[in-house]
């Protein structure tokens, strides 16, 4: 996950032949632009799939994820003699062309991306909701409750993703629990010679970084949003500039460049990885998309669980990818066939792994993934985080929230000020 207003999402896949209701239903739900449900796979159901609409699903994907689908799609024209064509996009852009196009009929029936979108998508009546039955509970309970908004599912997950600590055991062999446990270790191991930096994460020089700086401030008492009964983020309850992130605040600048120089503004996330490829330090604050990197090196490392800098659990953030129905295909029935039974299934969620290398979503294809400890120590450090803010309001959190954590980092003014603007400014834009 590099970009931390569009991170990544996971889609979560179904068995075949469960949850189904039927076909007439489906198509009046979908007439309604109600719940997409799923479909039996009966003969009779074939055919009225392909009587209910166009004979081929266009489907946004981006070049990564495309040859992962190419399986599944097959069997499906197989199956009802619909095609499902793979169009491949420039990720940067498919989500607000999705958004500026399904209102004019040109858009296409499914896209894949982040669940961070569904806020977005939901705002613009772009997308439908899904019924996962009782497929939700093959699914890892955090992508659903990533897909989830306003209560109801919009997307069909298929992996998750989220940050952990990578430590070089060659430089420090035992892990720590704490920041203040990384430091002092990352210290004597500069101090010792066998490392340049005690502690490496990457910062935007526009942006710093609040994606991965989030299991810090977490572990502080720190929020951005409170969370409504249904378990959903309100943005009417804006915690961010509540006294533990004032706190936060003070530490980021006591970290910082005119502190401890742990967190280095002139840090890039390129220039981190390329330090500790090159073991100038035992660690390194990332996700997995580095992992491959650092294997190819050679070098001997470990994922550690995230370290607290206050009393609370570090929670990360985590991102689920996954497939989204847009509100007005043109075969919807179809559509949500192939979505919600055949994505769903354990051989396309194998697939989506094997090309994508992200810990899976639905449960079976995670146990058979994390037989490799790295997936599986991603998977239970991401068990414990939480969803990103998929409300729309989260747009005019990131911009203010990544500016100001930098200014603090670099030393500019008093860090108890600069937190609370902050807060007033996200304020006063989503008018909380």
């Amino acid at each position: 996950m590099k970009v931390h207003n569009t991170l990544a999402t996971q889609t979560t896949r179904r068995v075949f032949a469960t949850g189904a209701i039927s076909v007439v239903a489906a198509l009046a739900l979908s007439a309604c632009g109600g719940t997409a449900s799923t479909a039996p796979s009966s003969e009779a159901a074939k055919q009225d799939l392909k009587a209910a609409g166009a004979g081929t699903i266009t489907m946004w994907v981006d070049a990564e994820r495309s040859p992962a689908l190419k399986d599944i799609t097959e069997k499906f024209k197989s199956d009802t003699g619909i095609e499902v064509k793979l169009v491949v996009k420039d990720f940067a852009a498919v989500r607000d062309d999705f958004i500026t196009q399904v209102p004019t009929g040109q858009g296409p029936d499914l896209i894949v991306g982040p669940h961070d979108w569904i806020g977005k998508f939901v705002q613009n009546g772009v997308i439908a909701p899904v019924e996962l039955g009782d497929k939700a509970s093959q699914f890892q309970d955090s992508s659903i409750k990533a897909m989830t908004y306003n209560g109801a599912v919009y997307g069909v997950p298929y992996a998750i993703e989220n940050i952990a600590l990578l430590r070089n055991t060659s430089i420090v062999d035992s892990k720590a629990n704490t920041l203040d446990e990384v430091v002092a270790n990352g210290k004597k191991a500069v101090a010792e010679g066998k490392a340049t930096f005690p502690f490496l994460v990457g910062m935007d020089p526009k942006q710093g970084d609040p994606y991965h700086l989030y299991p810090l401030q977490s572990s502080m008492g720190s929020q951005v949003f409170g969370k409504n009964a249904d378990g959903g983020y309100d943005a009417k309850q804006l915690l961010i500039g509540d006294a533990a992130g004032v706190e936060f605040a003070k530490k980021l600048a006591a970290w910082g460049d005119a502190g401890e120089k742990i967190i280095n503004s002139n840090i890039t996330g390129d220039i981190a990885k390329e330090k500790f490829l090159a073991g100038e330090s035992p660690y390194f604050l990332t996700g997995p998309w580095n992992v491959p990197d650092v294997q190819k090196k050679g070098i001997k490392f470990a994922v550690d669980e995230l370290p607290t800098a206050g009393g609370e659990a570090a929670q990360p953030f985590i991102g689920v990818n996954g497939f989204f129905i847009s509100a007005k295909s043109a075969n919807a029935l179809a559509t949500n066939e192939f979505v919600t039974n055949y994505l769903t299934s354990e051989s396309a969620q194998d697939s989506m792994y094997t090309a994508g290398g992200r810990p899976p979503a639905l449960k079976a294809s995670f146990e058979k993934a994390a037989s490799d400890p790295v997936v599986e120590a991603f998977g239970k450090i991401g068990a414990t985080g939480v969803p990103m803010p998929a409300i729309p309001e989260m747009s005019a959190v990131w911009a203010d929230w990544g500016a100001t954590e930098l200014a603090i980092i670099k030393g500019q003014g008093d860090p108890a000020e600069a937190w609370t603007k902050m807060a007033a400014s996200i304020k006063s834009k989503i008018g909380g």
